[in-house]
């Protein structure tokens, strides 16, 4: 294969391609419908036609079959009358009637065939005209749905849906980073009240110590004693009163413990 073939073949499938693209499958059901019923009116024209043309004919044959009887009865009237010449004239009239009998009767078989099947053309062509219309609302309901398919597609394919859910997670993060926050403050809160009410009850376990202490000590510390008299013998050496001082220390001591608290 040449060149200038190779390029001429490449040159028609691009136009062919573009021609494909270029139609539009709703019009072109559209214009199928309309050429289909283009037919349909021409065919009828024709059954009509070839219906008109039957009965024509038809006509002929039986005006001809009427006018062989006629000089076939004439012919047999002139034998009667004994005029054997004149018989012989009828009955070449209806000879010639009889030919263009036969002539026409073959005209007339071949009539009625093609418009028998003319007349079976137009029901078929009636037929898949009905067809066509009903598959051409199926059609242009399904090229509907397809253009919808598309768009929604090319729709879909225009959204940045990897940013989309970025920014969801993002957002999601933010929220569970506030929700910490304020459960963490809610927690501090909880843990200083907490905190306040320990301090208390320490206080208090401390003030109630502090006072069993006092009441304890209270309760030893010894009653004071009458004098003695003077110069009094003993056998034994009397012990001499306790001391307060370590007393004094541990209560010093203590309210030192209470003062750092």
């Amino acid at each position: 294969m040449g060149l200038f073939d190779r390029i001429r073949r490449v040159v028609s499938s691009n136009l062919n391609d573009l021609v494909n693209k270029a139609e539009d499958p709703e019009k072109m059901l559209e214009q199928a419908i309309l050429e289909m019923q283009e037919d349909l009116v021409q065919l009828r024209q024709g059954v009509a036609q070839a219906i008109a043309a039957q009965k024509r004919t038809e006509k002929q044959y039986n005006d001809a079959q009427n006018e062989i009887n006629k000089w076939q009865r004439n012919a047999q009237l002139a034998l009667q009358k004994g005029d054997e010449n004149l018989a012989r004239q009828a009955l070449e009239r209806k000879k010639s009637f009889s030919d263009t009998g036969t002539a026409l009767k073959t005209s007339l078989d071949q009539q009625t065939t093609q418009t028998e099947s003319l007349k079976r053309n137009l029901i078929q062509l009636e037929s898949k005209i009905s067809e066509a219309k009903t598959k051409k609302e199926m059609l242009k309901a399904r090229i509907t749905a397809a253009k919808a398919q598309e768009q929604l597609e090319s729709m879909t394919r225009g959204l940045n849906t990897s940013s989309a859910m970025s920014a969801f997670e993002r957002m999601e993060e933010k929220v569970m980073i506030q929700e910490a926050r304020a459960q963490a403050g809610a927690e501090m809160v909880g843990a200083d009240l907490e905190h306040q009410f320990a301090q208390l009850e320490g206080s208090s376990d401390v003030d109630d110590e502090l006072a069993a202490l006092k009441a304890g000590m209270l309760a030893s510390a010894p009653e004071p004693q009458a004098a003695l008299p003077p110069e009094q013998p003993t056998s034994t050496s009397t012990p001499s009163q306790p001391s307060s001082e370590p007393v004094d220390r541990d209560l010093e001591a203590l309210r030192k413990q209470l003062d750092q608290l």
